[in-house]
This record gives structure tokens, sequence and C-alpha cells, in this order.
């Protein structure tokens, strides 16, 4: 009933109002801090200024329409325009159905190609995130590619909750391309993805060791302690350097956590979705797992004097 009802309320144009106009639109922009490039850029200047990096996500939907990813793709041009001209440690973060995939191969080579060559003037990493399990062979074939045409500033994502993700991981350690890995936040099949905690865990900390022993810089995406502690100790064991891979963490989750990694050593970056497609990109990303909900409130109330009422150890992510 919960993810029912939220898939409701990304649709609701009531429901978007009243967020928006009252103090709840404070509480979202915790986590999406504003809709223009001028939003997105004030966060990453406050994260390096914090010690972290940051990467910006434009939000949107996959799109069927020529005009919406050319804007998008004009969007990422910008973004990228200000962050060499400020000097700024961040790169970007895109899906390739924003930039026209669900269009044509063709239109999303053009589109996508003019961001490529506006990032590779100021050497600026592009990661392309990972949607759900219908798209995950498109994106890897889009990435490699990319790849083989010469592309090497360009990574990629796997979750760790999807059973094909250790060959997945095998095959992009032999290439030599960069991964971050995070757990996963759609929902799937039991054919497809891990069903239980457990066995997602399990898989996460199987391909963290992957990429911390054969992969190129890898980031490892994660607001749960437990798989924290895990990258820790399995770093110490094999004595892997700090600066070897970094943290990644969505922007306003457990900054207490953030803060703490940077402290001791660790590179940290913050992921950082920002667009008028705020709202929907909230709701939605709940109703894929509606603990969601819970892991969002929770990591409020961690940062707070009151944490220690909290329960719970962060379990379940949010996006891809």
């Amino acid at each position: 009933m919960l993810r029912e009802g939220l898939i409701l309320l990304s649709r609701s144009g009531a429901a978007k109002t009243l967020v928006t106009k009252t103090p709840l639109r404070g509480m979202s922009r915790r986590f999406v801090p504003g809709e223009g490039v001028d939003d997105l850029l004030r966060a990453i200047r406050k994260a390096n200024e914090e010690g972290m990096s940051a990467t910006g996500n434009f939000l949107g939907e996959a799109t069927h329409d020529e005009a919406n990813a050319r804007h998008d793709g004009d969007v990422y041009f910008e973004v990228l325009d200000r962050i060499a001209e400020e000097g700024l440690d961040a790169n970007v973060s895109l899906k390739f159905t924003a930039l026209g995939q669900d269009i044509s191969e063709a239109f999303l080579a053009e589109n996508l190609g003019r961001v490529l060559e506006r990032a590779r003037r100021d050497d600026i990493f592009i990661r392309f995130d990972m949607e759900s399990s219908g798209y995950t062979q498109r994106t890897l074939d889009a990435f490699e590619h990319l790849w083989a045409q010469g592309w090497r500033d360009i990574g990629v994502v796997l979750q760790s909750y999807l059973r094909r993700s250790a060959g997945d991981l095998a095959r992009m350690n032999q290439l030599g391309a960069r991964v971050r890995l995070c757990k996963g936040a759609y929902a799937e099949p039991p054919d497809v993805a891990f069903q239980e905690r457990d066995e997602v865990d399990a898989s996460f900390v199987e391909l963290m060791r992957m990429l911390l022993s054969e992969g190129r810089y890898p980031a490892i995406a994660t607001h749960d302690e437990r798989m924290i502690e895990a990258t820790i100790r399995f770093r110490e064991s094999q004595g892997i350097a700090k600066d070897a891979f970094e943290f990644q963490m969505l922007h306003g989750v457990r900054r207490d956590l953030q803060a703490h990694l940077v402290s001791e050593g660790y590179r940290v970056r913050v992921y950082i979705p920002f667009g008028t497609h705020w709202y929907p990109y909230l709701m939605r990303r709940l109703a894929e797992r509606p603990a969601n909900v819970l892991f969002m409130a929770g990591s409020v109330v961690k940062e707070s004097p009151l944490g220690f009422l909290w329960p719970g150890r962060g379990d379940r992510e949010v996006p891809s």
C-alpha cells in the first residue's frame, strides 16, 4: 500500500504543490539542493569546502523527445563549463536515456558526443548511472562502445543486488574501467536480483573486494556503516592506500558519516542531484523501496542529538 501511495503522489500535481509551498520543501532541499545550475554549484562549493569531491546529476526521466534530450545535453554542457571556470573538484553523472538512448543510437551519439568532447577539454570525468535491470545490458553495451572508440575518462555503475554483477565487474576490471559500486534501489524480480538483505550485502562485500584488489580507482557508494566498515577492514588487511579509491554518498544523507570519513583521511564524493524533476525523483525513489522512507528519516535522526534512539543502521540504498 505504501509503495502504491508514493507512486500516486509522484504523479499528483496537488501533492507537488503542497510540498513545494510548505516547509516540507525545505526538507527536500536537504537531498536535492535546487532546480538550477547555480543551486548545484553552490552545493559543490560547500562540499569542496568540507574536504569532499562532488558529482552533479541533472534530474530527468528517460526521454523520447529530441528537444528535451538536447536540453539535458545543454545543461550538462553548462555544468562542465562552470566546473572548469571555477576549478571545482567535481565531475558529472548522467544517464544514457536522458540524452536520447531511447530515441536512437545515432541521436545519442551526436548528443552525448558534444558533452564528452566538452568534458575532455578540461579532463572532467563522466560517470554513466545505471537504471533498472531492463537497461543494464544496453548501458554496458553503450559504455563499451565508447570505450572501444578510445574514451577513457568515463566510468559506469554496477549494483550488488543484481545476480549478474560479478560477471559484469570482472569484465569492467579487465577493461580497466572505473566502477561505482552501489546496492541498487529498483524493484526487481527474484530471478534478476537478490531479495534478501544478507544476500545483497554478501554480494556487495564480494564485489567491493574485487574492486579494491583489481579495479581502477573504484567508488564504493553506500551509507551502510557495516559495508563501510567491511571496506575499511579489507583495505587495512591488504595494505591498500586510502587514496586508491573513494567512498560516495548522497547529498544530505549521513553528513556526520561523510565528515568522519574525511577526518580519517578517506576520499569522499557527494552525489548531488538537481533540476525541476526533484519531486518525482524523491517520490519514485521512495516508492521503489518503501524502506527508503525510514532510511531518509533515519539519516536525519542519526545526525541529531537523538541519534542514539535510532535502532537501525543504514541498510537500503537510494539512487543508483
